[in-house]
């Protein structure tokens, strides 16, 4: 039997040195990667992060200072006032995010709410111009513009595509754009818009009744026992189902963000359209000296768009040690809503 000799022992020895190297090299050359991959998916997610931290940001109130002398016809302030909302809703950093499916506005949450309360009261508006503001009597003709306009605003603003939410909102702009081009040339008879008071009372009755739903959810933060009043006022009166006397409202927790910023979008969109009013019923308004009254209710809806100094939305009992955001939106919603409510009592009068 032959004995390996040390040359092959050598060789033997050399060859297992170079597969540990090998190996080792591998190992290291995994490492690496594995780093350089956990390096890039911090970037990305640092990258997201501040994507989605300036999509958050609502946008500022802008209102042109001579928006008067700019409209000198009738609805032309509050139906331009409409298209830059609009325009403002679409073209806001990061667009319309409420239908978004991928990152970071997937995983928003706050501003989406807030384009819904602006939405609520771009359909309540448009609704307001094709069935009151742009008609003389309730058997006169339809605007045609804004009878393709309205209908497109209703549209489910968290559809992606076929179609987009964005491509149906777009679309209603165009047709608000063609209202206000015929609302401004020669011809009389091509477009109007009645700026009347039971046309303005019209409009105000579904903005109360939106800042009084508005107002109940958000005093629901600290839940209350409250007495169900649904059939006060008529003993007559009965409903579908019976209810308890003492209800108990609550709003989940979940959901006070989601109401907080509808509030905001709501009330941001309200303070656009009420300085609007101002020019197009200008002489309404003062008929009924009623001019100081719209002015406090719009000066209640601009404290609702003080910045938020808290990196989330608190919901301190109401006389507790933390503060209680829903309150204090409450507070201020409830005021405009209580003031438009004598507005619109003014306006009724002769």
């Amino acid at each position: 039997m032959t004995k390996p000799g040390f040359k092959s022992l050598l060789t033997g020895k050399g060859k297992a040195d170079q597969t540990a190297g090998s190996y080792s090299n591998t190992l290291a050359d995994s490492g690496e990667s594995a780093r350089w991959a956990v390096r890039i998916l911090v970037l990305v997610l640092v990258a997201l992060c501040a994507l989605g931290w300036y999509w958050s940001r609502e946008p500022k109130i802008e209102i042109s200072a001579n928006l008067a002398s700019q409209q000198p016809v009738a609805g032309a302030a509050i139906t331009s006032t409409l298209i830059h909302v609009v325009d403002t809703l679409l073209e806001k950093p990061g667009g319309l995010l409420s239908n978004d499916i991928m990152p970071p506005g997937l995983v928003l949450d706050n501003i989406p709410n807030w384009e819904y309360g602006v939405i609520i009261q771009v359909r309540d508006l448009s609704k307001a111009m094709r069935e009151a503001f742009s008609r003389s009597q309730s058997q006169s003709t339809e605007d045609k513009d804004l009878a393709l306009a309205e209908p497109r605003f209703n549209f489910d603003i968290d559809s992606w595509m076929l179609p987009a939410s964005e491509k149906e909102y777009h679309n209603g702009r165009n047709h608000l754009q063609g209202y206000l081009n015929r609302l401004l040339d020669d011809d009389e008879y091509n477009a109007q818009f009645y700026a009347r008071a039971d046309n303005l009372r019209y409009w105000l009755s579904t903005v109360e009744t939106r800042l009084g739903s508005l107002s109940q959810r958000l005093s629901a933060s600290v839940g209350q026992k409250r007495i169900n009043i649904d059939l006060a006022g008529d003993s007559a009166a009965s409903q579908s189902t019976p209810a308890p006397r003492d209800v108990i409202v609550k709003t989940s927790w979940a959901e006070l963000d989601d109401i907080f910023y509808e509030a905001r979008g709501t009330s941001w969109a309200l303070v656009h359209f009420l300085k609007a009013t101002q020019v197009d019923f200008a002489d309404v308004l003062a008929k009924k000296n009623a001019q100081v009254s719209l002015e406090q209710i719009i000066r209640e809806l601009e404290a609702t768009q003080a910045p938020l100094h808290s990196p989330m939305i608190l919901n301190g009992s109401g006389f507790g040690l933390l503060a209680n955001h829903s309150l204090t939106m409450a507070s201020y919603i409830s005021r405009a809503n209580a003031a438009i409510i004598d507005l619109r009592e003014l306006l009724s009068q002769g």
